[in-house]
């Protein structure tokens, strides 16, 4: 029997003759009969997208708005249907649920004006919380790292996939898994650290949390984009191929095999070759040696930058040829090279249909995992079908605050951490009572309001002078900025420097206020030239510190700065990186002492400000050689360090065998005991050095670790198990192998605090490991 049923659309269906509506039949099947339906044009809008409220005389929310005009409203972007809608929450400031209204209506109205009905994915931004007006700011990427915490970082992906999913997002443009190579980049803040297995830990445990949502992640930027030259944003990237495959590339690889769903390129240039236009990149290594099946999507403009940035492309039509050629499916967050002027392109015989249909079948295949093309698909967002929307939950605010404490790293303290209860203390910065200044460059205010104070945050956040008012209300406290966060107006310092002579110690906090394009200190397009504190920052920690009071410096920023040079000087130092909205809490907490330190660095803090752009992975030849350069590169502070009011050893460190094959396996065991008053936390490090191999190796590399809590006095033994995978690299003939000799293994609490070590030797013959089949080192804990 043929019923007729009407969708949500208003379009009436007839089951029998659209298949793919039947979630009863395969997905393969499903794809291929309406694909089969498609006329060239319709396949063409399901490559392209719209951005409805974007304004190009409002804020930069991206690297073009003010520069693009918009390609019109729905009724011509849309007129054969669209692949996705862009940004639907994380443009305008409005209330949640009137932009779940304008979601749907938009939907109903692609719906109608497509032939066959078929809905648009709707994207948005989702790096340090749903970047939507309201929306729970958690603390940056960066800070999520510094938890070395993978299991946290998955609950904050299932919290943010949540909100994302009620409010009928598919895709979440997040998570960034560039590797962290020049501390001047502006970007720094968007990442999980200089290590490609802590990124791989972090980035994995939070696509795995906000794809249980059913919402696709997206890895950004494919590839190469944080190693750009002079630390610059958009700029070109001169890295040898040894050098992307073994640290750029291995985020991507391992979030690959863990189901991710979609891939972004960068805006950078890696040789010559702009990655939007890369078949190498984006098939060759992403889809035929990666067995990568989701979709590749433009980052914003990418397309039209092949003409005006790249010059590798004549026009947009000729931009979009060579992308789809290469490998791009999805064009955002408009259509420029994906819209007429791809019809065009395959019309005059540029490109092969084909290669349209490629990519219409993967994001067709989304669009049916996801439920768009279900008969019974209804284009209100679940929330407003439940007529609410809080984006800013109890429970996510208390998430955001664990992740806030877990991430905090107290770098140097001579006893004077904790706080007294009572006395007279000066709170000094021009971080210490802006809260903007603890968001990330993707939160909503920082993103959208950054120019609109006028506006308020959407959330509930308070400062650190408020939170610490709050944690020790005994303490009198004296508050003075001191000077501004970027400009250079040191009038404010005399009275800090008067505050700080009359009180009995003094917490400076000092930092970024994030923002984009050169708005912010820190953020997309905020890059510096070297890492001296932003504005008059710097002199006004030299004139705090002259007074002679004791001075718990607290750094809160998007990158490290090279604060190193104060260590000697100050009580304490503690380094936050944009703790996000509950961070004034979570820090008057720790500096209260009712919480503890458990934070580690996530990247070095370096001593000199000349940027001296080595992260902990650097080869010998960049180590301090003091007869042959009179710079030293060595950190004040480096990789995995952070310290507790609890103290720890690792006093143990064992193999479970002296010789493994080269496609074998090994556990090794490191044993780490609380020794201190109170209960902590400490993150046991795994590293592994090669000390001779056929080309140059890092100093040491990350192999695992673990993070593990103690009561004083207890002791447990941490596991770990690793595959010879771990220890691959790119040999002198190009390829990924696994050499036999000796490795030196070594554990402890830091890059450079590793007291115990062993040593295993691989045998057997040099084997290809171009297919990596194991990115992880499983760890267990065994307490005494």
């Amino acid at each position: 029997m043929t019923t007729t049923v009407p969708d949500h659309g208003g379009i009436p269906q007839r089951e029998d003759d659209r298949p793919w509506t039947d979630p009863a039949l395969p997905i393969p099947d499903r794809v291929e009969a309406l694909l089969a339906r498609l006329t060239l044009p319709e396949k063409v809008a399901q490559l392209g997208s719209a951005w409805e409220d974007v304004e190009p005389a409002g804020p930069e929310v991206a690297p073009g708005t003010s520069v693009f005009d918009r390609v019109g409203d729905l009724a011509e972007t849309a007129r054969h249907g669209l692949g996705q809608l862009t940004r639907p929450y994380g443009t305008l400031p409005r209330p949640a649920l009137e932009h779940s209204r304008a979601l749907a209506e938009r939907q109903r109205q692609i719906v109608r004006q497509s032939r066959f009905g078929i809905p648009a994915m709707a994207h948005d931004e989702c790096l340090t919380g749903f970047t939507a007006y309201g929306a729970t700011i958690y603390p940056t990427s960066l800070g999520m790292a510094a938890t070395f915490d993978p299991e946290l970082i998955r609950r904050v992906g299932e919290a943010i996939g949540a909100d994302l999913a009620e409010a009928g997002v598919h895709q979440g443009l997040a998570p960034v898994v560039d590797v962290i190579r020049d501390y001047r980049w502006g970007r720094c803040e968007e990442t999980y650290g200089e290590d490609p297995y802590l990124v791989g830990e972090m980035g994995e445990a939070y696509v795995t949390g906000l794809q249980s949502a059913g919402v696709y992640a997206t890895l950004k930027h494919f590839a190469g984009y944080s190693a750009s030259m002079g630390g610059r944003n958009h700029a070109p990237v001169h890295a040898g191929r040894r050098g992307l495959l073994d640290i750029i590339l291995p985020p991507f690889e391992r979030l690959v095999a863990a189901g991710v769903g979609s891939v972004m390129n960068s805006y950078a240039e890696i040789d010559g070759e702009a990655p939007a236009a890369s078949r190498w990149l984006l098939t060759d290594v992403l889809r035929e040696q990666w067995g990568f099946e989701g979709t590749v999507v433009s980052d914003y403009w990418s397309l039209p930058f092949l003409v005006s940035a790249h010059r590798v492309a004549a026009d947009l039509s000729d931009a979009g040829a060579l992308a789809l050629r290469a490998g791009l499916d999805v064009e955002l967050p408009d259509q420029r090279g994906f819209g007429d002027a791809l019809v065009h392109a395959v019309e005059r015989g540029a490109v092969d249909e084909e290669l349209v249909d490629r990519a219409v079948r993967r994001v067709l295949r989304q669009k049916t995992e996801l439920g768009l093309l279900d008969a019974d698909w209804d284009p209100r967002p679940p929330a407003l079908r439940a007529g609410e929307l809080d984006l800013d939950k109890p429970a996510s605010r208390e998430l955001a605050r664990a992740v806030a404490r877990a991430g905090a790293v107290l770098l140097s303290n001579d006893g004077t951490l904790p706080l007294p209860a009572g006395g007279r203390i000066a709170l000094i910065g021009p971080c210490a009572d802006d809260v903007r200044t603890m968001f990330g460059c993707y939160s909503f205010p920082n993103h959208v309001l950054a120019e609109r104070d006028d506006l308020g945050n959407g959330v509930e956040a308070v400062s650190l002078r408020t939170a610490l008012a709050e944690e020790l209300p005994s303490v009198e406290w004296e508050f003075v900025q001191g000077c501004p966060i970027r400009d250079k107006d040191g009038s404010g310092i005399p009275a800090a420097v008067a505050a700080s002579t009359a009180a009995d110690l003094t917490v400076l906090v000092v930092g970024d206020k994030a923002g984009m394009f050169g708005i912010g200190t820190s953020g997309e397009g905020c890059d510096v030239e070297d890492l001296r504190l932003p504005g008059v920052q710097e002199e006004l920690a030299e004139a705090v510190l002259a007074t002679g009071k004791p001075v718990v410096l607290i750094v809160s920023s998007g990158r490290p700065y090279a604060v190193g040079r104060f260590a000697s000087a100050t009580a304490a130092m503690v380094q936050v990186f944009l703790p996000g909205e509950e961070g004034g809490r979570a820090v008057a907490q720790l500096l209260s002492g009712r919480a503890n330190f458990s934070g580690k660095l996530p990247v070095q803090i370096p001593a000199s400000p000349g940027g001296q752009p080595y992260t902990y992975l650097h080869p010998p030849l960049a180590d301090r050689q003091s007869f042959l350069s009179n710079l030293d590169p060595t950190p004040a502070f480096p990789f995995g360090h952070g310290l507790s009011y609890a103290s720890f050893e690792v006093d143990l460190l064992a193999a479970d065998r002296e010789q493994v094959p080269t496609d074998g396996e090994f556990t090794v065991r490191a044993r780490v005991r609380n020794t201190g008053t109170v209960a902590g936390a400490e993150t046991v490090q795994l590293y592994a050095v090669d000390p001779v191999a056929q080309v140059t190796r890092p100093v040491c590399a990350l192999l695992g670790f673990a993070k593990v809590s103690l009561a004083p006095g207890e002791r447990a033994t941490v596991s770990f198990h690793v595959h010879t995978d771990r220890l691959a690299f790119t040999g002198l003939a190009g390829r990924r192998i696994v050499e036999p000799g000796e490795i030196v293994l070594q554990a402890g609490s830091s890059s450079l605090d590793t007291p115990v070590r062993d040593v295993v030797r691989l045998v057997g013959e040099e084997r290809d490991a171009t297919v990596v089949r194991q990115h992880t080192v499983p760890v267990a804990v065994e307490r005494e």
